[in-house]
């Protein structure tokens, strides 16, 4: 069954690839302006459908989120496309239709501008309620936004990277947290030397590449420096949260995360089983599991995992979500943490 759900899904990237080449190959290359008939209307109108509905609805149905709203603003990007792809000299009888696609798209623009504008507006009372929670940064930072603020992606990605820069400078003096009920998932592995090593390797490509580019392209080696220290700055605030945000079991849920790449919230009850025999914990995990495993030079596999009565929701990196079914986890202190997570169980 997830074999057919993955072949459809490819099926549907593949064709949509497929209309975009041939669009394109139709109005930018030799053969294809050989093919076009002597009155393009027809042509034009055939790749207006094309672009504006055929590719959004597969685009759509490829990610898996096919409904009115996407189709909307899928339709309107398509027609932007549309501008840029056809050349105006076929595309002039039908450019006042393309006016629509920019017209959607700015006004989705402005709207996002205006989330923006009404997320700095109530930053006071988000500090706030950070402030007043108990709960790690982590998890209460994106709790108040979502308690303000209407949860749009664009606020999720702004509050993604308000975190990375968080814990990149603002953390180093700070201790780590401990307690009876919080278990670290980095000290036994080498996943910070590693992140030490890419930081290390980040800096000097920065420095060699804005050395080779400087002579040559201002620009492009601007934006390769600015890139770097992006991914310096990433790598830093993923460090200090790993080390600031250890799991824990508190008497309703479980706060568990993996530095700024993903974190959810699981409540004890959810979770339906708790699976620790060796030969399951070492076979592949399913689609619809989430790790959090430190990885390490040699292969590693989980402690346990929490197979849940519901898909639950989980939140990756820029704020993007994913529904999951089970999660494995690996812990430095695995025999404490399951007897602390069986206690808490028994207690409920």
């Amino acid at each position: 069954m997830v074999f057919k759900r993955t072949l459809n899904r490819n099926v549907l990237l593949i064709l949509l690839l497929f209309v975009l080449a041939a669009n394109y190959t139709l109005y930018h290359t030799a053969f294809g302006n050989l093919t076009l008939p002597e009155n393009t209307n027809i042509m034009v109108v055939a790749s207006m459908i094309d672009l504006a509905l055929i590719a959004p609805l597969l685009f759509l149905g490829w990610k898996r989120k096919l409904n009115w709203k996407n189709l909307f603003l899928g339709i309107a990007g398509g027609l932007v496309l549309v501008r840029f792809l056809i050349p105006m000299e076929y595309l002039a009888p039908f450019e006042a239709i393309t006016w629509f696609g920019f017209a959607v798209e700015g006004g989705f623009l402005l709207l996002e501008i205006l989330v923006l504008v009404s997320l700095f507006q109530y930053m006071p009372n988000i500090v706030r309620s950070v402030k007043e929670s108990s709960l790690p940064v982590l998890y209460s930072f994106s709790t108040a936004v979502e308690k303000q603020v209407k949860s749009y992606q664009i606020i999720r990605v702004i509050c993604s990277e308000m975190l990375m820069f968080y814990y990149a400078f603002t953390t180093w003096r700070k201790k780590p947290p401990v307690g009876p009920t919080m278990f670290t998932l980095h000290q036994k592995s080498s996943l910070i030397a590693f992140q030490i090593m890419l930081i290390h390797a980040t800096v000097l490509e920065m420095v060699g590449l804005h050395w080779l580019f400087h002579d040559k392209s201002v620009v492009l080696s601007i934006i390769m420096l600015v890139l770097n220290v992006y991914t310096v700055i990433f790598f830093l605030g993923d460090i200090q949260a790993v080390r600031h945000n250890p799991l824990v079991v508190s008497e309703e849920n479980i706060y568990v995360s993996l530095g700024l790449m993903k974190r959810m919230k699981i409540n004890l009850s959810d979770i339906e089983e708790i699976i620790e025999e060796p030969e399951q914990l070492k076979q592949k995990l399913s689609k619809d599991t989430i790790d959090f495993i430190a990885r390490d030079m040699e292969e590693v596999h989980p402690d346990v995992i929490l197979k849940l009565k519901q898909p639950v929701e989980a939140t990756l990196i820029m704020g993007m979500k994913k529904q999951v079914s089970k999660v494995a986890i690996r812990v430095d202190d695995p025999m404490r943490f399951k007897q602390v997570l069986k206690d808490k169980m028994e207690n409920r």
